[in-house]
C-alpha cells in the first residue's frame, strides 16, 4: 500500500489508536444528513439551519484539508475525483450561504434549505461511493488514523461561515481558514449564533430523529 508520509503516530504503547479518517468522516456525514432532517422537520427554527450551515462548512474544510490530498495523491485517478468533488463543494457553499441569509419563514427559505439537503445528500454519496472505500484499500491503516487525527483537529479550527471564494487546496486553505475561523467565531459570539448540534435546545433534538 503506498504511504502518505505523514509523521508517525504518538506513542500510545503498542496498537494504533484512534479513529481512522474512514470513520471520522463516516461519523461527520451521519450527524450532517441528521441535521438536513431536522431543518426538514422543523423549518421555523433558525438555531437548526445556523448548526446545519456551520457543521457542515467545518466539514468541508477539514475535508478540503486533508481527505482530498489524500485521495489525489494515493488513488488511482484521485485528482479527477479530488477536483470534481472541489468544485461541488464550492457549489454547496454557495447554498449554504444563501440558507444563512435567508430567515425561516421568509420567501426562499423552504428552497434554500431543500437545496443545501441534496447538495449534502449527493456530497456524502459520493464520498460513501468512490473516495472512502478507495482510501480504505489503498492506505495502510496507521497513515489514516493520522489523516483522521488531523481531521478532527482542522473542524474544530475551521470557520463557521460559507466563503465559496477562499482557496480550497493545501497550502492555502490550511492558512486561510483557520484565520478566517477567528473572524467567524467573534460575529458567531457577538450575535448569539448556535454553530454546534451539543448546543440546541432541547439538547437531545438530534436523537430524537
Amino acid at each position: 500500500m503506498p504511504s502518505l508520509n505523514l509523521p508517525p503516530l504518538p506513542p500510545v504503547g503498542g496498537a494504533t489508536s484512534g479513529r481512522t479518517a474512514v470513520d471520522v468522516i463516516r461519523a461527520q456525514h451521519r450527524e450532517l444528513l441528521g441535521l438536513c432532517d431536522a431543518v426538514a422537520a422543523d423549518p421555523g427554527r433558525r438555531a437548526l439551519a445556523q448548526v446545519l450551515v456551520a457543521t457542515t462548512v467545518r466539514h468541508l474544510s477539514a475535508e478540503a484539508q486533508y481527505l482530498y490530498p489524500a485521495v489525489r495523491r494515493v488513488v488511482p485517478g484521485g485528482a479527477r475525483l479530488a477536483d470534481r468533488e472541489i468544485a461541488e463543494d464550492r457549489g454547496l457553499l454557495a447554498r449554504l450561504g444563501r440558507l444563512d441569509r435567508t430567515r425561516p419563514g421568509a420567501p426562499g427559505f423552504a428552497g434554500a434549505a431543500t437545496a443545501v439537503a441534496a447538495a449534502v445528500r449527493r456530497h456524502v454519496a459520493a464520498d460513501a461511493r468512490e473516495l472512502l472505500p478507495a482510501l480504505a484499500r489503498m492506505v495502510p491503516v496507521e497513515d489514516l488514523v493520522r489523516v483522521g487525527n488531523r481531521l478532527e483537529t482542522a473542524v474544530e479550527a475551521a470557520p463557521t461561515r460559507a466563503h465559496p471564494r477562499t482557496p480550497s487546496t493545501p497550502p492555502w486553505n490550511k492558512v486561510v481558514d483557520p484565520a478566517i475561523a477567528v473572524l467567524d467565531k467573534i460575529r458567531d459570539v457577538a450575535g448569539r449564533r448556535t454553530t454546534y448540534p451539543r448546543d440546541l435546545d432541547p439538547p437531545g433534538i438530534m436523537s430524537d430523529l
